[in-house]
């Protein structure tokens, strides 16, 4: 069952673009991952959101999350109780709107 993780930041004052750049040279081929966006939540906040096959592969991949997130750590303020992120992650319980091949492929529905 398809799983998502979501990941929340707030990067220390002036490091936005150096957040960023580490975000874009990420190698993000790993297996199971079927998207992963980067959005902007606020002033120095961002939340990277991801999409996985299912839990096994998302767990699989924690480690060369752990690595990506050692790249730009030091970009990150701290979130409180001396973490700089904010993890969840889980399977699907239930698709509210499914995406349709046409949409996906920008055909007429």
């Amino acid at each position: 069952m398809t799983a998502f993780n979501s990941v929340r930041f707030k990067v220390k004052p002036g490091r936005d673009q150096e957040f960023l750049d580490a975000h874009s040279r990420i190698d993000r081929d790993w297996p199971g991952l079927r998207a992963v966006n980067l959005i902007k939540t606020g002033d120095r906040d961002y939340c990277v959101i991801g999409e996985w096959d299912d839990m096994d592969s998302l767990s699989a991949a924690r480690p060369h999350m752990i690595a990506t997130l050692d790249s730009f750590r030091d970009t990150l303020e701290e979130l409180g109780d001396g973490n700089v992120t904010d993890p969840v992650s889980g399977p699907v319980v239930m698709e509210l709107k499914p995406r349709s091949i046409a949409s996906e492929m920008k055909l007429p529905a």
